[in-house]
């Protein structure tokens, strides 16, 4: 019996920091245009994580650009900006959309 609650409060404490960011991503209307694992109207965040793999400047570039949009880089569309997304959560949005499996 121990053994099973010790299970499950492992998992819940692995997967409530990218519940957490998920939540975050919907407040800021992120959701609305990204999927995580498919693309929407801008790309999935795993496209975006693949796309970034291994770039020591992802995170600073990413949130750069949640906060001042852009565009070309995933076809004609264009990413809004977001200047109402704190440096804090636009950086805390970049890390979790750049450890998206």
């Amino acid at each position: 019996m121990l053994r099973i609650l010790v299970t499950g409060v492992l998992a819940l404490w692995a997967v409530a920091p990218a519940m957490a960011d998920q939540a975050l991503a919907t407040s800021k209307s992120c959701m609305g245009c990204h999927g995580v694992q498919r693309k929407v109207v801008g790309p999935a965040f795993k496209d975006v994580a693949a796309k970034y793999k291994g770039d020591k400047t992802a995170v600073e570039h990413l949130t750069r650009k949640i906060k001042q949009g852009g565009s070309g880089v995933w076809g004609k569309v264009m990413m809004p900006a977001n200047p109402q997304v704190s440096d804090a959560d636009a950086q805390k949005l970049a890390l979790w959309i750049l450890n998206t499996p």
